[in-house]
């Protein structure tokens, strides 16, 4: 005979599993201690112990320093595309607006966890799987930013000067330059923000009178 499961509350089905919490510490430590120690003082023992477990349990989630960092961008990045792509998405927003909006939340990222997406860029050579995902990110930026010029009046096509190829250069633009307001001093990211708001800005049609 068969008998139905005991049915469980939303409650119980949505809470985390102890290895996925175990996770969210590993990078958590591993995201401290780059802000502490950087990237090459920081040791597996040290993300291990700064997580209460052993070396030996870290293994059985990651298997070097290298994939920690690796997850740890991935998803810092995924929090950045969940914040300041949204804008992009946002048919509401005027495409000025919608700019202004994607960049700050650009900036509030570079603020909160700068130091990994610092190392996203610095290390994109070294560890090839940390590139693929940095410019698999800026690419989404591009292909939200053309469809705000798009609605902001620019021509759609193959030029140099059309939506696509105008996005993708201001998106690599604005990763650079954030970038070096972050290693110069964290207290300038507010200027680069707007210095980024104001050359998308230029770049849309000017409004009708």
């Amino acid at each position: 005979m068969v008998t139905d499961r005991p049915r469980t509350g939303r409650r119980q089905r949505e809470a985390p599993r102890k290895g996925d919490l175990r996770e969210q510490a590993i990078l958590d430590t591993a995201e401290a201690l780059l802000e502490k120690v950087g990237v090459e003082a920081m040791t597996v023992e040290a993300i291990a112990a700064g997580a209460g477990i052993s070396r030996g349990s870290l293994y059985f989630y990651f298997v070097s320093k290298k994939d920690v960092l690796t997850a740890l961008v991935a998803r810092t990045l995924d929090t950045l595309r969940r914040g300041a792509l949204l804008p992009t998405t946002d048919a509401t927003l005027a495409p000025r607006d919608a700019i202004a909006r994607a960049v700050r939340g650009t900036e509030r990222m570079w603020r909160e966890h700068g130091r990994v997406m610092r190392t996203a860029v610095d290390y994109s050579a070294a560890i090839p799987e940390i590139g693929a995902l940095w410019s698999s990110t800026v690419d989404d930026f591009g292909r939200g930013m053309t469809a705000i010029l798009l609605q902001g009046g620019l021509p759609d096509g193959p030029a140099p000067t059309d939506a696509p190829a105008l996005a993708e250069a201001l998106c690599w633009m604005t990763e650079r330059t954030f970038y070096r307001a972050f290693v110069q001093s964290p207290e300038q990211l507010p200027a680069a923000a707007r210095t980024c708001t104001e050359i998308w800005h230029r770049t849309l049609p000017a409004p009708d009178l």
